[in-house]
């Protein structure tokens, strides 16, 4: 005889099936009540399970469905319509706010259960790869420069690039803009990080791609909201930077939300390829090679290199689909070393009629070409050579 009751062994046992087989063959060879003995169970219980096994043999020994046949409280098909629609609704809000937004009377568990009876998805993350295929495909959209983006990017902290940098007076850092339905890519760069040389560069671009008949009149231009783009964060009036993008009719400057640092994934994108594709092999001799190097580049990134994440195609490749009247001179638009432009135009304010300077003080501009570049900041030494605030450098000048 068994020492544990039948119900025991059954709570316990992970497979149930097998046991009851066992209490069969019992039955059938020592009979109903010596197996009832033998098992610690009831004669009922050995009857049941053996008349089981004579309808459906092995099957049989399943245990049958308790659910009641009825269910009074059960909710309707029409509201379960509605909770599936309201999930649809919401997205990836989840059932506790739903019933609180909706003032819903069923609990979070019963809606819970409804939404996976009918296959829809939890609140789980959205694949980071699914959000870049629905992204593509949105900006693949987009007119040609209805989007470009705009970025800095330090140099000082790529080793291989470091010991260039140091001993050959090359820049420090580079400014990218990109054009995010094509991918074209436009380079400048400067000895540092700043409004001036922002100003400048987004000049340039403007007057680039106007000179070859791009439409402006519906770009947005995006940066981030660091100073070299929106000036003082104290400041009641659009930077410089932003005067001279909005001075294009239609064109407008927009910045990212705080800290939103993935809405600037496609040009920090190019900043990855160009220091692995680049600065990390390339060796150089002087400024001047490094800007005939990174004109090669940026020729070979917009002429040559495919996208694997836009169908294989080159940028100019892409650009000429969006606009087949378009000129593939604007995809051959140089990089600018923002200090010679900044020196020239320096040089030329300096000038007024015969030979007359423009600053009414006895340290005159052009002694600028004269001092080392490491010996002063171009924003606070004109400010103090024209008594003009920081908050608004050589845009009194300039433009």
């Amino acid at each position: 005889m068994c020492p544990l009751p039948y119900y025991t062994i059954m709570r316990k046992s992970k497979d149930k099936k097998f046991l009851r087989l066992q209490l069969i063959l019992s039955v059938e060879q020592y009979g109903i009540k010596q197996t009832a003995r033998n098992f610690n169970t009831t004669r009922n219980t050995v009857r049941k399970w053996y008349r089981r096994w004579l309808h459906n043999h092995y099957q049989g020994l399943e245990e049958l469905s308790r659910r009641p046949h009825t269910s009074p409280c059960a909710l309707s098909q029409t509201v379960r319509n509605n909770l599936v629609a309201l999930k649809k609704k919401y997205k990836r809000i989840g059932a506790d706010t739903i019933k609180s937004i909706e003032n819903l009377p069923y609990s979070s568990k019963t809606i819970r259960k409804i939404w996976r009876q009918q296959g829809i998805s939890s609140r789980k993350r959205r694949k980071k790869y699914i959000t870049k295929r629905n992204l593509r495909e949105i900006k693949k959209n987009f007119a040609l420069f209805q989007y470009i983006i705009e970025d800095t990017k330090d140099l000082i902290d790529i080793p291989e690039y470091w010991l260039h940098l140091q001993q050959k007076s090359l820049p420090k850092v580079q400014y990218t803009a990109r054009e995010v339905t094509s991918g074209l890519m436009f380079l400048g760069f400067a000895d540092e990080r700043s409004l001036t040389y922002s100003t400048l560069f987004a000049e340039y671009i403007n007057r680039q791609l106007q000179k070859y008949d791009a439409d402006l009149s519906k770009t947005i231009r995006q940066t981030d909201n660091g100073a070299e783009y929106i000036g003082s964060w104290q400041s009641k009036h659009p930077s410089s930077y932003t005067q001279v993008i909005e001075s294009i009719p239609g064109q407008i400057h927009s910045t990212i939300f705080p800290r939103a640092h993935r809405m600037q994934a496609d040009v920090e994108t190019v900043h990855n390829l160009i220091e692995a594709e680049f600065y990390e092999i390339e060796n150089f001799k002087n400024r001047r090679d490094f800007m005939n190097k990174a004109y090669s580049y940026q020729l070979f990134f917009n002429l040559v290199r495919t996208n694997s994440y836009k169908e294989n195609k080159t940028p100019w490749q892409i650009a000429r689909e969006k606009a087949p009247h378009i000129s593939v001179d604007i995809a051959k638009i140089p990089p600018v070393d923002l200090c010679a432009l900044l020196n020239k135009k320096l040089d030329f304010l300096s000038k007024r009629g015969y030979d007359v300077y423009s600053v009414p003080f006895f340290l005159n501009v052009r002694i600028l070409r004269f001092m080392p570049k490491q010996a002063y900041s171009t924003v606070t030494l004109l400010a103090r050579l024209r008594g003009w605030s920081t908050s608004q450098p050589l845009r009194a000048a300039m433009w």
